[in-house]
């Protein structure tokens, strides 16, 4: 029998990291103002763009989906720890609604999505794990930038992590 990993396992993953963050943010609260780092696309400065872009891109992700107009987050301060992850757990409360309701016919089905300017064909199977996965790189980013300046996150591998259930000595 293949081994086969729900993507409802990875978003328990990504929310018991969220609590961990949040945490961890709440604790170092000008962390949220540290530099983004250098090189990068200049849509981000600081950590606390970076969280709102990984709370964001889940909403406007299931905003696309679901055919509504994209949610514009400008308003979400990014150096408001509160605010920022109750604008996450908004949009994970979307993303599991939608999950619940999408009928499982349509999981497979290409459908045509503008993303950065870009005409993608792409199915709502693909998208949701896209979320998914775009959020824990982000989080293994933001750890490393924290990490630099000295701020230490605690382990969040997904060994770790109480999903499936089995807890470490």
């Amino acid at each position: 029998m293949p081994l086969a990993v729900d993507v409802t396992d990875l978003i328990s993953y990504t929310g018991w990291q969220r609590g961990k963050w949040h945490a961890l943010l709440r604790q170092h609260k000008d962390a949220l103002q540290s530099s983004a780092g250098p090189n990068g696309d200049g849509r981000f400065t600081t950590i606390g763009d970076l969280v709102k872009h990984i709370f964001s891109a889940e909403k406007r992700y299931v905003d696309r989906l679901s055919n509504r107009p994209l949610t514009d987050p400008t308003s979400i301060p990014n150096d408001d720890v509160e605010a920022l992850f109750e604008f996450g757990r908004q949009s994970r409360e979307d993303l599991r609604e939608f999950i619940d309701s999408f009928p499982a016919t349509e999981w497979d089905v290409t459908q045509e999505y503008t993303i950065l300017n870009h005409k993608v064909l792409l199915t709502p199977r693909k998208i949701i794990v896209h979320v998914v996965l775009h959020e824990i790189r982000h989080w293994a980013q933001i750890a490393t930038l924290l990490r630099v300046k000295g701020t230490k996150a605690e382990f969040q591998d997904f060994i770790f992590s109480p999903v499936f259930g089995d807890s470490h000595v």
